[in-house]
């Protein structure tokens, strides 16, 4: 069974007039990392606000010679096939993907596709914060190294705390 665990880091938080800054996809076989990784940075073609940067630590000058998502796309919707895609907040995640792929005229990503473990964890402990940090915390995952969001390290952790939603290791 092939799931892929996504992140992104964005402009701003509407997907409508915010971008992707950065996208980054594991592969997991059997809910094991293999291994295989989507890692990159994208030029959004607008200006990164402050406020943003200061979150993920991605400025304009960071993604000035970056690939613009058009130059991505095909790539990463072969990366991720037809899997499940393991997303924090996955509404999130997916409304940024799917305002990047219909700008592109490519269909929409189902948001039935997203295995969101937000409302994973919600169930599995009703009134405990969910927030990935959180759950690194409940599940003893080790996320010292986290200063700033990234969308590579974010999706680590997420595999790792997936993982442990779904009954551990």
């Amino acid at each position: 069974m092939r799931e892929i665990v996504l992140d992104t880091e964005t402009t701003g938080l509407d997907p409508k007039s915010h971008r992707i800054v950065e996208l980054a996809c594991i592969e997991l076989v059997n809910h094991l990392p293999t291994g295989a990784k989507l890692h990159k940075l994208i030029n959004p073609e607008m200006d990164i606000p402050a406020e943003s940067a200061a979150i993920h630590g991605i400025t304009n000058a960071k993604v000035k010679d970056a690939p613009v998502f058009a130059e991505i796309a095909a790539e990463f919707l072969e990366f991720v096939g037809d899997s499940k895609l393991v997303i924090h907040n996955a509404e999130f995640d997916v409304g940024f993907l799917n305002g990047e792929l219909v700008r592109l005229g490519f269909p929409k990503i189902p948001i039935a596709r997203a295995i969101d473990t937000v409302h994973m964890a919600r169930k599995k402990f009703p009134g405990a914060p969910a927030s990935l940090d959180a759950l690194c915390k409940r599940f003893g995952v080790d996320n010292a190294h986290r200063t700033l969001h990234g969308a590579l390290l974010d999706a680590d952790l997420l595999a790792q705390v997936y993982l442990e939603l779904i009954g551990g290791r």
